[in-house]
């Protein structure tokens, strides 16, 4: 079967048929395509009823965020308030505890009886405030004798001694307490340094 083919023909358009006055006329057009009308009043969009009805609701959500607000603020001064009460109650109780303490302390200071009898008397008022601590869970740190430990003990220097082995305690400067398993304070202690001892 023979084969056909397609002419494609070539339109020519002359120059001289384009004119500035067409170019008028499609810019105008394009101008008018592109023009939007301004929009209309929300009022106008929804409808009266509808726009007083959103305007109710809002003032309701405000009214409603204003009440919250008011709320939270009295709940944080309760806290607050109740927070520093237990505050008061708990170092009321503690200090209710130590009274007897001082009592026994004046009541020293008032005594005319010896050194000796004075001596005595303190170290008693010791025991009672010892015996406090240990109602309140407060213990002491063990120091003489133990292994130096960084998390409860803190140095201020060393001793040479060969009856202790090396960087264990040798002497006491101030207790040190702690409350259940909290550190309050580390005890203040020397450090054995024994030159002798050797490492295995």
């Amino acid at each position: 079967m023979p084969e056909q083919e397609a002419e494609l023909t070539k339109v020519e358009i002359p120059d001289d048929s384009y004119t500035p006055s067409q170019q008028s006329s499609f810019d105008s057009a394009a101008s008018e395509t592109a023009t939007v009308p301004a929009a209309a009043p929300a009022e106008d969009q929804i409808g009266r009823p509808a726009f007083d009805q959103l305007k109710t609701e809002r003032d309701q959500l405000l009214d409603r965020l204003a009440r919250l607000q008011a709320e939270f603020e009295n709940a944080r001064k309760r806290t607050e308030r109740e927070r520093i009460e237990f505050r008061d109650y708990a170092t009321g109780s503690v200090v209710e505890q130590f009274l007897p303490v001082l009592d026994n302390f004046e009541l020293a200071l008032k005594s005319t009886g010896t050194a000796e009898q004075l001596r005595s008397g303190v170290e008693l008022i010791v025991k009672q405030m010892e015996e406090v601590l240990r109602q309140m869970q407060v213990t002491a740190i063990p120091t003489v004798g133990e292994e130096f430990d960084p998390r409860f003990h803190e140095a201020l220097g060393s001793v040479e001694r060969n009856d202790l082995p090396d960087h264990y305690v040798a002497d006491e400067i101030r207790r040190g307490y702690k409350l259940r398993d909290r550190m309050l304070r580390p005890a203040m202690v020397r450090v054995v340094s024994n030159p002798k001892q050797t490492v295995e």
